[in-house]
């Protein structure tokens, strides 16, 4: 099969600058993604919070964040996404979900599932970027169809933060006059959100595992080969959830997060070290910035959801 590099002259180094454009359009992909989660958070809790008359500080801090720094972060988090190669994404992929059906089941708390969606920005990122490789994986012209998935992304990321931005910018007004259809829309039904999240979350969720295992399996030749990859992997991913569920009973706030991360990426890395690849290491180290810098980015409504 063919991409658009196929329709050029074959030159030197043609085709691993295809590879790098497809690698930013997916990391493009996957950063809009986490751009439209946080947008709809942003939405909800400065809503949750201006209906509580206590958490009016909180209501300003999620309010005068810098608008521009959304650019600097989707930047960021595409040029982080490209880096990490298929099999760690993969593998964040399914730690992530482990992690999260134990947390819900062990939870089922409202407030602990906003908490939750800030949680997964990297892994939401990861999960689609898997997706896309997978589902385009030989498939004709995959430039043009990652570029296509990329504008579609952009544009509703853009709608996303526009609500945003009238929602923490006009929705105290409107919501008292009621004569803005959105503002209106989000009194009746903006407690909605965190299910359509959750449902959205649910369905990429569900696609990025069947594509993660398939993008890992396909570098084993033999049954033996894959069982001496899960075994090990399956007993460190069983530990992590035991030992952060502990944690979390234990401890609660922003240290705890940032040592949870720690500890997932540091059981990763030490994993890989045995039974990965050198580049495998290095992206668990690129993985590790990743799931740094989205929480230092939502650090802001993370508070709000402790206090919550």
């Amino acid at each position: 099969m063919f991409s658009l590099g196929s329709w050029l002259p074959a030159l030197p180094g043609l085709a691993w600058g295809w590879a790098l454009l497809d690698a930013l359009l997916q990391g493009l992909v996957g950063a809009c993604a986490v751009l439209v989660l946080c947008s709809l958070l942003k939405v909800y809790l400065y809503i949750q919070c201006l209906n509580d008359p206590e958490r009016q500080a909180e209501k300003e801090a999620i309010r005068v964040q810098r608008w521009v720094l959304e650019l600097l972060h989707v930047a960021v988090l595409t040029a982080l996404l490209a880096l990490v190669g298929s099999r760690v994404a993969a593998l964040v992929v399914l730690e992530f979900s482990l992690r999260a059906v134990s947390t819900v089941l062990s939870l089922g708390k409202g407030a602990h599932s906003s908490q939750l969606y800030l949680l997964c920005q990297y892994s939401l990122g990861c999960g689609v970027s898997c997706g896309l490789s997978f589902l385009l994986e030989g498939a004709p012209h995959r430039t043009c169809n990652l570029a296509l998935a990329a504008g579609l992304a952009g544009l509703l990321a853009t709608y996303a933060q526009r609500l945003a931005r009238h929602v923490c910018t006009l929705y105290e007004l409107h919501s008292r006059a009621r004569y803005c259809g959105i503002c209106i829309f989000l009194l009746a039904a903006g407690h909605g959100i965190p299910r359509l999240l959750r449902n959205a979350l649910a369905v990429t969720f569900a696609v990025a595992d069947l594509a993660a295992v398939a993008l890992i399996n396909r570098d084993f030749l033999s049954t033996a080969e894959a069982v001496r990859f899960w075994t090990p992997l399956t007993i460190c991913y069983t530990l992590l959830v035991v030992y952060m569920q502990e944690e979390s009973r234990q401890s609660a706030g922003g240290r705890a997060v940032y040592q949870t991360v720690l500890v997932r990426m540091g059981g990763l890395f030490i994993l890989l070290l045995t039974i990965g690849r050198w580049s495998d290491v290095f992206h668990v180290l690129v993985s590790l910035l990743g799931e740094l810098w989205c929480l230092l980015r939502a650090g802001v409504m993370l508070e709000a959801c402790w206090r919550q």
